[in-house]
């Protein structure tokens, strides 16, 4: 039997697609699917999407959901301008700075509310407060991870490259262990444990906060592009993703170690290891404040003020060069998932 172009129902294809006993559920379609671009390597730091996923809370939302991992040469805002996701893990800062440049990404939630960077120097380097930095080699990491730094040297007073010298840090340990800079770029649930593991003393450390600083800008956020916002199954979609995915995020704050076995059977290196990864879920808990809460996930006005207030204050260089307003965010999903 040949279609010609003619009108059909959902139910009369799927009694055509029935005949010969053969069912086709119609309603499983595309407009199910969820892709979502992580930052980086299966680790604790993205647990709450790995254990909604395991736990079958999507499936429960009617979602098939693919998690793609990050890496070293893998941009979220690249793959979800190429139309290669439809929702990515990313920093306010990067965000921004790359729809400034032309990329239109929204945040639809903020998972993490506190910020985990932070500056590691071995007090043996002489570094006993921020004043000490100058005239040292600092570790730093690019690819949209440096503004807050940049944001630092600026409210000190620093030029790069004259006051301080800067080394483009590699995602590793390697600057400090080696002695190539006198501090590096850490993440409070990772790269400083690293160090722990590699035998320098926790003594024998200093650390500087980005969040004590004043100068820390909000990180792992969800992020579209802002034309999908106009397609009301596009949101209604995404709200089942958040709300699967918050279930996710309480379960991996309240059970560490149930999300640690979760985040190693993921990873298909085989290089992640349960003490490591419950470790590392246990610090990531620390920047979720609103875990377990009704507002786990909405991004709060004025903590998106404060980050916008610190990327337009980067002295010469700032990260952006205008205010983009609440248009860079929206609630309109997190609500959906709220209902």
């Amino acid at each position: 039997m040949i279609l010609r172009s003619c009108k059909i129902t959902q139910s009369l294809l799927a009694a055509l697609l029935a005949v010969g006993g053969v069912t086709v559920g119609v309603n499983a379609s595309a407009a199910d699917k969820v892709t979502v671009q992580l930052k980086w390597l299966p680790q604790a730091q993205f647990a709450g999407y790995y254990v909604a996923q395991s736990k079958g809370y999507y499936k429960t939302e009617g979602l098939d959901v693919t998690i793609k991992p990050g890496g070293p040469d893998i941009s979220p805002v690249q793959v979800i301008a190429g139309n290669g996701a439809d929702v990515v893990v990313n920093w306010m800062p990067d965000a921004l700075a790359a729809r400034e440049a032309g990329v239109p990404l929204v945040n639809i939630a903020q998972v993490f509310n506190k910020s985990g960077l932070m500056l590691t120097c071995k007090k043996s380097s002489g570094i006993a407060s921020p004043k000490d930095l100058k005239g040292k080699t600092l570790g730093v990491w690019y690819g949209g991870n440096e503004y807050p730094f940049l944001n630092w040297m600026a409210k000190l007073g620093y030029k790069t490259n004259a006051d301080i010298k800067i080394l483009k840090q590699g995602f590793n340990v390697d600057p400090l262990l080696q002695n190539q800079a006198a501090c590096i770029s850490t993440m409070i649930y990772n790269e400083y444990w690293q160090l722990v593991d590699a035998g320098i003393k926790e003594s024998d450390l200093i650390t500087f906060f980005y969040e004590k600083e004043g100068v820390a800008s909000l990180e792992d956020g969800l992020y579209v592009l802002e034309s999908k916002l106009k397609d009301p199954a596009f949101v209604a979609r995404m709200g089942k993703f958040l709300k699967a995915s918050f279930k996710g995020w309480n379960d991996a704050v309240k059970n560490p170690a149930e999300a640690a076995r979760i985040v190693v059977a993921a990873d298909m290196s085989g290089s992640a290891t349960e003490q490591v990864q419950k470790r590392q879920m246990e610090n990531v808990a620390k920047l979720i404040t609103t875990a377990g809460t009704p507002k786990i996930g909405y991004l709060e006005p004025a903590a998106y003020e404060r980050t916008v207030k610190v990327l337009l204050a980067a002295g010469s260089s700032p990260v952006i060069k205008k205010d983009p307003g609440k248009a860079a965010y929206s609630h309109v999903v997190w609500e959906a998932a709220a209902k």
